[in-house]
């Protein structure tokens, strides 16, 4: 049962790519840019640029060139950037590490502030309850570029401790691949947290009113244990599901952060590929954003139903 599951969401998955790669495709042929026009600039002539695009199979049909791509793509080779000649391949590969720290950290961190906010919120109640909603809801309403600066101006330029902008590799150096990650990270964290917070508050109550909860209180079971074992337990399946959905906007929606902390990371490679209009660029980054989010989607609906008794009979 469980594999056919798993099978059946894989299929999905790959559905899913097919489609958002398709639609990434066709909006790039719709941009009102071409290959030759992107590679040759300006200075060519109309005769070259028309020359380069039939050279690159432009004016092939639409489908012809989709499944051409997608066998390329099958094959390893995401192509060529239209800017520079460089492959993309290793340059997204270069890049995915520091988004996925970044996100993955970002994630992290903002989950331990806000379940430990929520589960506060939700046990003690009365002025605390109402404290955090307040400090939850200034959290939530903070830009991210403004916390940032704020950041980078205490830590970086008063007191010296954390650089301002930058990355250095894990490989090159892992104290200072630590350091260039801490004020991105923090800004994230300060500004995401409130959403994991409010969601783990409302389960925490909920779970808190089940019955079994009462009973075991009536038993005698000691507080801790009923509000970190079975209470966060019943109330895990909701805030596991809203902590994956904050990886998944933070790694398709850094590209703030990384332009602000200058990361080179995935966020940033796609504003400088859309500003210039790299397509072979634009569809690789689509495809590769797709692909995390699905299998992100893949992992938590099969951890759901290995964790929820009923999605397992189900």
């Amino acid at each position: 049962m469980m594999l056919f599951f798993v099978l059946k969401r894989v299929a999905w998955a790959i559905l899913t790519l097919l489609i958002a790669s398709w639609i990434a495709f066709v909006l790039v042929h719709l941009s009102g840019s071409t290959p030759g026009g992107v590679a040759l600039g300006q200075s060519a002539t109309p005769e070259q640029v028309i020359a380069y695009n039939e050279s690159v199979g432009w004016y092939n049909p639409w489908i012809q060139q989709y499944f051409a791509w997608v066998w390329q793509v099958l094959q390893g080779n995401l192509g060529v950037s239209l800017i520079d000649g460089r492959p993309i391949g290793p340059d997204i590969a270069k890049r995915l590490p520091v988004t996925a720290a970044l996100a993955l950290g970002g994630t992290i961190l903002s989950a331990v502030i806000g379940i430990t906010l929520g589960v506060i919120a939700a046990v003690r109640g009365g002025a605390v309850d109402r404290f955090i909603t307040i400090l939850t809801g200034i959290m939530l309403s903070l830009p991210a570029f403004w916390v940032g600066i704020l950041l980078v101006y205490v830590f970086a330029v008063q007191m010296r401790l954390l650089p301002a902008t930058g990355f250095v590799p894990f490989e090159v150096s892992p104290d200072k691949w630590f350091k260039s990650l801490v004020l991105p990270v923090l800004t994230i964290a300060l500004t995401s947290a409130g959403f994991i917070a409010r969601q783990t508050r409302a389960s925490m109550a909920e779970a808190l009113a089940q019955e079994h909860i009462r009973t075991l209180r009536a038993v005698g079971t000691p507080t801790w244990r009923v509000v970190y074992v079975h209470a966060l337990r019943g109330a895990s399946l909701p805030i596991l599901a809203t902590v994956a959905i904050q990886f998944i906007v933070l790694f398709g929606g850094s590209v703030m952060i990384e332009l602000l902390f200058a990361l080179p990371g995935i966020g940033q490679a796609m504003q400088s590929a859309v500003g210039s209009a790299d397509l072979p660029f634009v569809q690789a980054l689509v495809l590769v954003a797709t692909l995390v989010v699905v299998v992100v989607n893949v992992l938590l609906e099969t951890l759901n139903r290995t964790l929820d008794p009923k999605l397992r009979t189900s």
